[in-house]
């Protein structure tokens, strides 16, 4: 059974800010996109900054709400639909751990604060059975909870009464996971959260997540712009450009099967993965640009592909499965 489930989700800006900005120019950040994570899966999202990746996570935590499409959590609670009470209990299921922990954690907050703040924004996260009805034996389970979580992550009880400005970036990012998994939930959504890092702590962090998830169960939404992450971490990978899915394939095979000339030009920025991948194209991004939304009729790769046709600039391509768990949008490949 899938986790969470997303089907031709779609979410639109207006391109300019302001109160006296015109109203009508929009960028499509996320355009027609549909995947699935299933229980105790790990599944990335992939591409250029400004690809649509953080926008399509936030809008499963309804950061943002969406303008088309839909969001099915295990198969049948329909997201969207979620009202107050019920959005919060969503919310304890799905945990989103930001990239920057130096701007995601409070300062002001002790360590013990900050992880205990679940249990004070969600109504009944800590039943009657386990409390007694008694504040004394509530405090000491919630710090007992957040002690035993500390050492999980890989620090001590010690650093309960702490703030976050005494920490590394890589033991803010601790705290911030310590901080999702606090209210046990089913997924750990986690953007970018190894970019702002250095090599030798990524690799820490990202052997922490493996073992959460082996200890946990976990599922995993990892947003990424290194395909050497994502393929050491996930089991499949949707690679993103404009808003909507280029490839989708399992990690293991995405470097040695991808296709899409999107997926080999990522490629041959991460030296080390594919050596026989075509050099990066240098044209301009446009992947901030207006965009005409689902009904654009061209692939929105064409302006910077190699092996672009006429048919490219005039017609939108579907997605396609072109092997085992393996799908394009392309028609070239």
């Amino acid at each position: 059974m899938a986790v969470i489930t997303v089907s031709k989700l779609r979410k639109r800006f207006n391109l300019e800010a302001g109160f006296f900005a015109r109203f009508g120019r929009f960028v499509d950040a996320v355009r027609g996109l549909s995947f699935s994570v299933d229980r105790n899966e790990s599944y990335g999202l992939v591409g250029e900054s400004g690809c649509g990746k953080t926008t399509a996570a936030r809008l499963l935590v309804r950061m943002y709400e969406c303008d088309g499409g839909s969001i099915f959590f295990r198969d049948t609670i329909d997201v969207s639909a979620l009202k107050r009470r019920e959005l919060e209990k969503y919310r304890q299921k799905v945990k989103y751990v930001f990239q920057d922990p130096a701007r995601s954690l409070n300062p002001r907050m002790s360590v013990y604060e900050v992880l205990v703040s679940g249990y004070r924004w969600s109504p009944g996260a800590m039943s009657g059975e386990r409390t007694g009805g008694h504040a004394r034996f509530r405090e000491k389970l919630a710090r007992e909870e957040a002690g035993a979580i500390l050492e999980e992550v890989g620090l001590s009880r010690k650093d309960l009464e702490k703030r976050p400005p005494e920490f590394s970036g890589g033991q803010r990012q601790r705290v911030s996971i310590a901080r999702g998994l606090i209210m046990k939930p089913d997924l750990l959504i986690c953007d970018e959260v190894v970019s702002a890092l250095d090599v030798s702590i990524q690799g820490q962090i990202l052997n922490l997540l493996l073992d959460i998830r082996e200890r946990r169960g976990l599922s995993f939404l990892f947003i990424a712009h290194d395909l050497r992450v994502a393929c050491h971490f996930c089991d499949r990978i949707g690679v993103m450009y404009r808003g909507e899915l280029m490839e989708e394939a399992p990690a293991a095979d995405l470097w040695k099967t991808g296709s899409h000339p999107y997926t080999r030009l990522l490629f041959s920025s991460a030296p080390g993965l594919s050596p026989d991948a075509p050099a990066r194209d240098e044209g301009p991004p446009d992947s901030g640009a207006p965009s005409g939304g689902e009904g654009e009729e061209r692939c929105s790769f064409a302006g910077r592909c190699p092996i672009a046709t006429k048919q490219c600039l005039e017609s939108r391509p579907p997605m396609r499965e072109t092997g085992c768990g393996h799908k394009t949008r392309c028609f070239n490949v």
